[in-house]
């Protein structure tokens, strides 16, 4: 009777018709180019220096972009390499190329000694600081794979310290200096998504958490939700203190920036409906771009930011 109560509680793995047919290639699939978009994050030093009409910054941006796309894709393949068998029990995980077998051993090795072969020699094009921030990256991720993850509170500490070496790498890229509320600003809201994300592991797999990952059994869902309460108001108060801290001010001109903070307040509490009361699964932007508000909220924000940074007098 037991066992039997437990196998009704299991999360509930893909369905066979789950499994059709691709039209990409499990290769590229297995690069996860839906997660591309978390290297945006590099594009905020040019947003916010107010230099996207710098022909010769933007071109370097999206050097940069291009070399995380290289490297976090071959973090991918590693980190589903080395997680293929827990994956194999994870309800969406399971999908994936490598765990579900589409993908060789003898590819998964290529294709990693590609990605980061390819990363790095953009990086190098760069210039060495952001090469090193680039090896920087692939050091803490490859930590993050085999001990990091497994550590509470130091899991998404690690994956919110990916997104600020994002940051860095593109204030690096276009010799910028990156600023202080910018740093803080990205640490938070990154820390906030992997909060996010461990609820939501925490809520899919339930008791077989810990199946899949060690560290999810030292997490609780009201401990979860106290981290995220806390992470989600330092975050708004971090944005509004930058868009009027005094530097900001002398650097847009006015205080005009301050009218974007409605929009970051709606996301945020948006993503936390979502979370709470859709009780919402999947990996942060698959979330947040699947919802159609989520989405509007995100290009209202960027026409506000663009028009207090590009538009009036400077």
């Amino acid at each position: 009777m037991a066992s039997s109560t437990s196998a009704s509680d299991a999360p509930e793995l893909p369905a066979p018709e789950a499994l059709k047919p691709h039209r990409l290639p499990a290769w590229f699939r297995a690069l996860r180019p839906r997660q591309w978009t978390k290297n945006l994050a590099v594009f905020a030093p040019l947003l916010f220096a107010r230099r996207i009409f710098d022909g010769d910054a933007a071109f370097r941006e999206l050097l940069a972009f291009v070399a995380f796309c290289f490297l976090s894709s071959g973090i991918y393949v590693f980190n589903d390499w080395v997680d293929r068998e827990e994956d194999r029990r994870h309800p969406e995980k399971a999908l994936r190329p490598i765990a579900a077998r589409e993908v060789r051993a003898r590819t998964v090795l290529l294709l990693i000694v590609i990605c980061w072969a390819a990363g790095l020699d953009l990086g190098a094009v760069l210039g060495w600081k952001f090469a090193t921030l680039g090896g920087a990256y692939l050091v803490l991720q490859i930590a993050y794979a085999f001990v990091l993850k497994h550590m509470v509170v130091l899991d998404v500490l690690s994956i919110a310290a990916g997104f600020v070496l994002r940051v860095l790498a593109g204030a690096v890229a276009i010799d910028v200096p990156v600023s202080g509320w910018l740093f803080l600003c990205a640490l938070l809201l990154a820390l906030f998504l992997g909060l996010a994300k461990r609820r939501q592991e925490l809520v899919a797999l339930k008791e077989f958490a810990t199946e899949h990952r060690r560290a999810l059994g030292e997490y609780s869902l009201p401990l979860l939700d106290q981290m995220l309460a806390t992470v989600a108001g330092m975050c708004i108060l971090a944005y509004g203190l930058y868009t009027v801290a005094p530097d900001t001010v002398a650097k847009v001109g006015s205080d005009r920036l301050k009218w974007t903070l409605p929009f970051v307040l709606y996301g945020i509490f948006r993503y936390l409906y979502l979370v709470h009361r859709r009780d919402v699964t999947g990996s942060p932007e698959k979330v947040l771009l699947s919802d159609v508000p989520t989405v509007v909220n995100l290009l209202l924000y960027a026409g506000a930011v663009l028009a207090a940074l590009y538009v009036g007098p400077r």
